[in-house]
């Protein structure tokens, strides 16, 4: 069966949905864009990914769309008709259709696309036997705190670590990480958590807040700070986090194995408890 999708206002079956070759979204990846995960039939962090989305509009000038404040009540209508239990609802918004131009139009109408994606989030192959990852130049643009549709290096960081037989690249710019192609990246020393702090460098991630709520409210030590690629490769643990991984494991970084080449302790009870707590305060 197809799935139903939703296109500025109307659900529609996924092969009758259209947007205007005009869309600046599909010309000039002016679109912002959320992810919003779904477990047990539920929403995870939606108010989280609803500030966010409000944000980075803002951010680009960009109006909401009409659907706005109606948001949660699409999202829950998409996932039940499409009887979605793991996986995620996406989500973008971009300024509308108008003649192609650089300057912004003036009176375009935003446009508004979600559809569902139904995948395992529990019990992967991944989160059992970790990630392997690679270094590149972080080369993107210098708003990576924006939400946005511009996503074509980290697609290519994808392919050039797969390539390598890996599975995702850590970027580093400065001769530090920033992040990974899709994800909040972690280094574990000592017992300390260390991720790199908040700033236009980055993305602000949902997941990444609760974490570290949760690491301190479980009395782990974590540190906000730039960490070098030899500092990760010495790491006793790694892992990254996102809205569709949780906390997600990495074993190998640029070739080094990383502590015993298994899931650490810290990165295990950190996903234990995200997704604990993610549960009770699903909606």
């Amino acid at each position: 069966m197809s799935r139903t999708v939703y296109v500025n206002g109307q659900y529609l079956p996924e092969e009758d949905a259209t947007v205007s070759i005009f869309d600046r979204g599909f010309l000039m990846a002016d679109g912002v864009y959320e992810v919003t995960s779904v477990l047990d039939g539920k929403l995870l962090e939606f108010d989280g990914h609803l500030k966010r989305l409000e944000r980075s509009l803002n951010e680009l000038g960009m109006d909401k769309p009409e659907a706005f404040d109606g948001l949660l009540e699409i999202h829950r209508e998409l996932v039940a008709r499409n009887n979605v239990d793991q996986g995620g609802v996406y989500l973008q918004i971009t300024r509308g259709a108008a003649d192609r131009d650089f300057v912004f139009p003036k009176d375009a109408k935003p446009t508004l696309v979600m559809f569902t994606q139904s995948k395992p989030l529990l019990d992967t192959a991944a989160s059992e036997n970790g990630l392997k990852v690679i270094f590149l130049e972080d080369i993107r643009w210098g708003r990576r705190d924006i939400k946005t549709v511009q996503l074509l290096y980290p697609s290519m960081g994808k392919m050039m670590a797969k390539a390598e037989g890996c599975d995702d690249a850590w970027l580093v710019e400065d001769g530090f990480v920033t992040e990974g192609t899709s994800n909040n990246a972690y280094i574990v020393k000592d017992g300390k958590i260390i991720t790199r702090d908040l700033s236009t460098d980055i993305l602000h991630g949902i997941t990444r807040a609760s974490i570290l709520k949760y690491a301190e409210e479980a009395q782990m030590v974590f540190e906000e700070r730039p960490f070098t690629p030899e500092e990760a490769k010495e790491a006793d643990e790694a892992f990254i986090s996102s809205a569709s991984t949780f906390v997600m494991p990495i074993v190998e970084i640029d070739g080094s194995t990383i502590g015993d080449g298994k899931p650490g302790a810290t990165t295990q009870r950190l996903r234990e408890i995200y997704i604990e707590e993610s549960r009770k305060r699903a909606i």
